[in-house]
C-alpha cells in the first residue's frame, strides 16, 4: 500500500506519519505499507526506508506531480495556508488551498483506480455569527477566506466521487489540541498556549470569558478519526462525503478545569481571562453540536473532559521524551 500525506510536518501530519509507520499502513486488516510520500516545505531526515519525501509547495507544479505520481492508494491532503494567514494575504491563500489543492485533486482523478483521498477541511466553512444548534444540515457560511477555500474543496471532492474520479472523504476539524508553543497563523492558539502555560506552571490571560464554549478534540483522537476515514470501504460509504469530525463542546472554564484536576488546584491561579471581542466571537460562541453522519460511520469524539486532557498531556509527554 501507498500512502502520501501533504502537510506532512505540521502538527497533525507528524502525528499521522507516526501512526502510519507504527501500525505499518492503516492497521489490521488492510495491505502493509509499501511506501510513504511525505510532501511538505520542510522535513527532517528518516531512515525508515518505507519513507519517500518531496520537499517543497503544492503550489509548484512539479511538487503536485511528485506527490500525484504512482498511483497511490491512499492520499491525505493536509498541506494548507491556515486561517490567520489566508486572511491576512488573500492572494497567498487562494494560490495554495484553491489553485494548487484543485490542480492536485485533477492529478489524482487521472489514476485508473480512484484513490482514497481524505482531504483536512475544517469547521471555519460555518462562519460566525453561529446558530443556535449545529448538525449536519446547517447551511455553510463562511466568515473566513481560509474557510471559504476549504468550502470550494469540499465541494470539488463531493462532485468528482459523485463522478468516480476519486474516493473522497471531506473531513472538517475543530480545535486539536494541544499545538505547539510559538507563532502559528492560527487565531485560536489560545486554546493550545493555556494548556503549555499550565504545565509550565506560568500565568496565562486567555482572550475569551470563562464561560465561552469551543469544540475541541485531542490530537490522539484526530489522528484515529483520520485513519478510520481512509479504512471505511467507499461502497459503505453515503453519497455526501463531506462530514464533520465529532468534538467535545467545552467552555475554557472547563478546559482549565480539566487540568487542574489532573495537575492540581493551583492551575485556577494561573489563568486569567480578558475577552477580545473578536475572538470570543470567532472561536468562544460555540454551540451544541450533531455529528450524526459523522457518528454512524464510526467516528468519535474524546468523552469527557479528563478524558480529553489526560490524552492532551499524554501526547505532549510523548513528544517531549523525543526531546
Amino acid at each position: 500500500m501507498k500512502i502520501v500525506i501533504t502537510g506532512s510536518n505540521g502538527f497533525i501530519g507528524n502525528a499521522l506519519v507516526a501512526r502510519i509507520l507504527e501500525q505499518n499502513g492503516l492497521g489490521a486488516g488492510h495491505p502493509e505499507l509499501t511506501e510513504l510520500c511525505l510532501v511538505d516545505l520542510q522535513l527532517p531526515e528518516y531512515t525508515d526506508p518505507r519513507v519517500t519525501r518531496v520537499v517543497g509547495s503544492i503550489a509548484d507544479a512539479s511538487v503536485r506531480e511528485a506527490a500525484a505520481g504512482g498511483d497511490p492508494d491512499v492520499f491525505y491532503h493536509m498541506a494548507s495556508l491556515p486561517g490567520g494567514a489566508s486572511e491576512r494575504n488573500f492572494e497567498a491563500g487562494y494560490a495554495v488551498n484553491v489553485d494548487a489543492t484543485f490542480a492536485l485533486f485533477r492529478l489524482l482523478a487521472k489514476q485508473a483506480v480512484p484513490v482514497k483521498l481524505v482531504f483536512a477541511s475544517t469547521i471555519a466553512v460555518f462562519g460566525v455569527p453561529l446558530p443556535d444548534y449545529l448538525d449536519d444540515e446547517t447551511l455553510p457560511m463562511p466568515g473566513l477566506s481560509y474557510g471559504a477555500q476549504k468550502l470550494m474543496g469540499e465541494m470539488l471532492l463531493n462532485d468528482m466521487s459523485r463522478r468516480k474520479m476519486v474516493d473522497a472523504r471531506s473531513v472538517r476539524l475543530s480545535g486539536i489540541l494541544a499545538r505547539p508553543s510559538g507563532p502559528s497563523g492560527l487565531i485560536s492558539a489560545y486554546l493550545s498556549d493555556v494548556i503549555h502555560a499550565a504545565r509550565k506552571g506560568e500565568h496565562y490571560t486567555v482572550p475569551v470569558s470563562k464561560a465561552a464554549p469551543t469544540w475541541v478534540l485531542s490530537q490522539t483522537r484526530c489522528i484515529d478519526n483520520l485513519i478510520h476515514a481512509a479504512r471505511v470501504p467507499g461502497e459503505a460509504l453515503p453519497a455526501r462525503r463531506i462530514w464533520t469530525f465529532p468534538a467535545l463542546r467545552l467552555t475554557i472554564g472547563e478546559q482549565v478545569g480539566a487540568m487542574a484536576e489532573l495537575l492540581g488546584p493551583h492551575v485556577h491561579d494561573l489563568i486569567s481571562y480578558k475577552p477580545v471581542e473578536s475572538i470570543e466571537k470567532q472561536f468562544g460562541n460555540y454551540p451544541p453540536l450533531s455529528t450524526k453522519l459523522a457518528d454512524s460511520i464510526g467516528f468519535t469524539h474524546d468523552g469527557d473532559p479528563i478524558s480529553f486532557m489526560r490524552r492532551v498531556f499524554e501526547a505532549l509527554d510523548a513528544e517531549e521524551a523525543k526531546t
